[in-house]
């Protein structure tokens, strides 16, 4: 697996059937988060994962800017550029859901439709979410600047930890831990996640929107009302928590690969790319094997 340099989030492209999707995990997950998901999903798209700053193999830049919502709507339309997409999909969890709400309020004529999960970062309100972070989120970061990454290891904010995932994906989100950078992660929470909520602009988005909700995760469904205010949303309820695609694969599988269907005229967006370009890796989820 090649990475790209160490000015830009690492990504690794898979082959697929379909227009590009950029996947993008939450804070403290990594690459393998959607191991129960990318083969299935090679059935409708090109799936992107991307690792956020600080993650896994993502470098940990010193220029607070790329942390913020602009900074990511920045690098993830560098990688539509790189893979010569005109339009894409995104597929976001938690944190990963909120950065590309803002991809798609910033540019929704890039964008074919969105799948997104519980992510209370998104649609906090904005006021409250900012006094959490000046505690809770706080205490989080100090902690990890003072004893490093690993001290969050077996904390409740690690979502690899949770028991309900698929053993396999426990052990590679186990093995990513390690990974990351603790002044990455700390500068995720300190500057992305402050600024995450975007408040009354989820009415701007402007795209079709599966919000595949996780309806176990009893402290998020206070934000539901919010969910509702995007336009064309369209929610499904699955018997899973906060990892909704880790929790219940099959579920959400099934649910995403038909909204693709639905939204996505194929003929029209396949594009041929490059197996490998500017330090991109694509591989066959199945096999592993880089080509």
């Amino acid at each position: 697996m090649a990475a790209v340099s160490s000015e830009h989030l690492h990504a690794v492209v898979h082959e697929g059937d379909g227009p590009v999707a950029l996947f993008v995990h939450g804070a403290l997950g990594s690459r393998s988060y959607w191991h129960s998901n990318i083969s299935a999903l090679q059935e409708v798209c090109k799936p992107v994962v991307v690792e956020l700053w600080g993650h896994g193999l993502s470098p940990s830049p010193r220029d607070l800017a790329r942390y913020e919502p602009s900074g990511y709507v920045a690098e993830f339309d560098r990688i539509r550029v790189e893979l010569e997409a005109e339009r894409i999909w995104l597929v976001g969890q938690s944190m990963g859901a909120a950065l590309t709400m803002h991809y798609a309020v910033a540019k929704p004529h890039r964008v074919i439709g969105m799948i997104i999960t519980n992510s209370a970062s998104g649609f906090a309100d904005p006021d409250e979410w900012r006094e959490r972070n000046l505690t809770l989120v706080k205490q989080i970061a100090d902690q990890v600047e003072l004893e490093g990454v690993e001290c969050l290891r077996d904390s409740w904010v690690n979502p690899g930890r949770s028991r309900r995932i698929h053993p396999d994906t426990r052990e590679l989100l186990s093995k990513e831990f390690s990974e990351h950078s603790a002044q990455g992660i700390v500068d995720s929470f300190r500057t992305t996640n402050y600024s995450l909520p975007l408040g009354e602009s989820v009415r701007d988005i402007s795209v079709p929107v599966l919000f595949t909700h996780g309806v176990e995760e009893e402290r998020f469904q206070k934000h539901l009302s919010r969910v509702r205010l995007i336009p064309q949303v369209e929610i499904v309820d699955l018997p899973a928590s906060h990892a909704v695609n880790a929790h219940d694969p099959a579920g959400w599988n099934q649910a995403t690969i038909a909204f693709i269907k639905r939204h996505t005229n194929i003929g029209a967006l396949i594009r041929e790319t490059r197996d490998t370009k500017h330090g991109w890796t694509s591989r066959r989820h199945q096999s592993g094997r880089c080509i």
